[in-house]
């Protein structure tokens, strides 16, 4: 948020970088540089957001933009499946009582309402179902049963509104919480085509809908409905931010005859255009207000499980990018590496031209965040060995390797030395921690994979509990006593170890599974990028974690398993790798950032 702070006497405030501050909206400044007086703007911007564990169209969608609730839809048959939303990734959670789709909803993550609807036949339904949070109850039906409807407010005062009879109906219900009246007010536009809506039972706004395909928007004052100013963009199937009100409301995507992108903004007396959606797609599920929603599955036409965030801000994202960097001078797969993205080491690896005879190298690299830079090799040539991957360019470690070895080397900034090896040899495990307090987890020990770990305190390697699974091919990241192990073969799994320096518990599963990823960054900030499930197979995408889940990121430019990797989760390095051949490629990861809007103000 922005903050207030003494200079020169006098209380001023101060702009943050926080997306969701707008308290600067509209001051002025002088700016001494540029010679000219500026303005702070507030502007919208979509995101993406988490994946749903079930694409679906057609999905109901409730509460806000960091605590949604999604239920329903339709997948190749009428779905109950029902997730929560937290800001950045899904849940399963209580299934509805009844599957069904095209139906509508109000309230909250906790105290959600879902009504009418469709199923298999497809049969009008009249149900209603309660959710407190944990499971979902079923409440008395709406007195008309009907699909392809509008609704809004909250569990106890709801409203429901046009729908399919068949035939297209403007019919208004209001629920109390306990059963449904049917209102003496009907919509002056009969339709149907999953209407939208927005605000409270005695203020309600409802907009787009079919047949024909229309961008009519009535307001609703608690009796009776007024046409107001039409959506610019007629179309059906539109997602709301079902937690706005009749005059701050939004409309995103639906079908104007195709899937749309349009995305549109309602002040209380007309619509107007906002930023498009990146996916186009029609009958998602919405959640929060018009300036921090999101949409959630929908048609594409297919089913998606893609969710995107809109928020309107003074500071305007910049999208993450995966840029080229300078080529390593010896390709090479199974590298080992630690540092920054600016000032990285890539040490080790399988550097022969073709399989499968492999040449274990010793050969050491300094990237200076442009190029790479030959420097001297370490004492003990391998390959698939590990590091201490929140090291610094200046002190790093490297430890284990193929063929299996357990030899432990320090790198001082000039040249490697030996320390004591490692209880067990090893090759292919995860790394993390620094030069004199780091970790070794799973790998190949002896002719299997294992679920080992080991820790070294700067003069000894001391055998730990073991991780819940048995993995290797996984590059690990994080510190000593806060680590994290995720994917890997045995075979190719999606699992992540969390480990506390003493014991290891389970995280949220990753979305892709796969092997020989890239990784960087802490245990509740973890980029991982490439890999690939089955052998053979080379990936681009990147997920990252934040402690409990796991969500997509922009995907690499070069597909490619067994890569390098150092850096944090907004500012990461690829290396090396695997593309079928030897990789000598480095891309550089940047992570979303934030600019502050602004104007310069003229006389004009």
């Amino acid at each position: 948020m922005s903050t207030l702070k003494e200079l020169y006497g006098k209380t001023v405030k101060v702009l943050s970088t926080d997306p969701t501050d707008a308290g600067a909206e509209g001051q002025i400044w002088y700016n001494s540089t540029d010679g000219a007086f500026k303005t702070v703007l507030e502007t919208g911007a979509w995101a993406s957001g988490g994946t749903m564990n079930t694409a679906r169209r057609y999905v109901a969608g409730m509460g806000t933009q960091t605590a949604g609730l999604f239920a329903g839809g339709y997948t190749t048959s009428p779905s109950a499946a029902a997730e929560t939303y937290d800001g950045s990734s899904f849940t399963s959670v209580s299934s509805l009582g009844t599957a069904r789709y095209a139906f509508s909803s109000a309230g909250t993550q906790i105290a959600g309402l879902v009504f009418g609807g469709l199923n298999t036949t497809p049969t009008k339904r009249a149900q209603t179902e309660e959710y407190n949070g944990s499971s979902w109850s079923e409440q008395n039906d709406l007195n008309t049963a009907r699909g392809e409807l509008g609704g809004l407010g909250i569990q106890t005062a709801a409203l429901a509104f046009g729908g399919s009879l068949p035939a297209s109906t403007g019919a208004t219900e209001e629920y109390d919480g306990s059963s449904w009246t049917t209102s003496p007010g009907s919509l002056n536009t009969a339709r149907k085509g999953t209407i939208g809506g927005s605000g409270t039972q005695t203020a309600g706004l409802a907009f787009g809908g079919t047949p024909p395909t229309t961008g009519a928007t009535e307001s609703y004052n608690g009796t009776a409905w007024t046409a107001v100013s039409p959506l610019n963009t007629a179309r059906f199937g539109v997602a709301p931010a079902i937690a706005g009100t009749q005059t701050s409301a939004l409309a995103a995507g639906g079908n104007t005859g195709s899937v749309t992108v349009a995305t549109e903004f309602y002040d209380g007396s007309s619509w107007s255009s906002q930023p498009n959606l990146a996916t186009a797609r029609s009958l998602g599920g919405g959640s929060g207000t018009s300036s921090a929603a999101m949409i959630a599955g929908g048609g594409t036409p297919g089913n998606t499980a893609v969710s995107e965030e809109f928020t309107k801000s003074i500071y305007s994202p910049i999208a993450a990018t995966w840029a080229s960097g300078g080529n390593l001078n010896t390709a090479r797969q199974k590298v080992a590496g630690f540092g920054t993205q600016t000032a990285a080491i890539a040490a080790a690896g399988d550097s022969y031209p073709a399989s499968p005879a492999p040449r274990f190298t010793a050969a050491t690299e300094e990237y200076n965040g442009a190029a790479w830079t030959n420097v001297a090799s370490l004492n003990t040539g391998r390959t698939g060995a590990t590091s201490s991957k929140l090291s610094p360019s200046s002190s790093g470690s490297v430890f284990g390797g193929e063929p299996t070895s357990a030899v432990h080397e320090y790198w001082n900034g000039s040249s490697w030395s030996e320390q004591t090896d490692m209880n067990t040899p090893g090759n292919s495990a995860g790394g993390a921690g620094t030069q004199t307090s780091s970790l070794a987890m799973g790998g190949v020990r002896g002719p299997a994979p294992n679920n080992k770990t080991e820790s070294w305190d700067g003069s000894s390697w001391t055998t730990e509990s073991v991780i819940p699974f048995s993995t290797y091919n996984s590059p690990g990241a994080g510190s000593q006593t806060a680590a994290i192990i995720f994917g890997g073969n045995n075979p190719a799994i999606n699992t992540t170890g969390e480990y506390d320096g003493s014991g290891w518990t389970l995280g949220g599963n990753m979305i892709t599974t796969r092997a020989g990823m890239g990784g960087s960054g802490t245990q509740t900030a973890t980029l991982a990028f490439g890999g690939g499930n089955p052998p053979g197979t080379y990936l681009t995408a990147t997920e990252e974690y934040n402690g409990t889940a796991w969500a997509t990121k922009l995907s690499m430019t070069t597909a490619r398993r067994s890569l390098g990797g150092s850096g944090s989760s907004s500012s990461a390095l690829g290396f090396g790798g695997y593309t079928g051949a030897k990789s000598a490629v480095t891309e550089e990861f940047t992570g979303e950032t934030f600019v502050l809007d602004y104007k310069t103000l003229t006389s004009s």
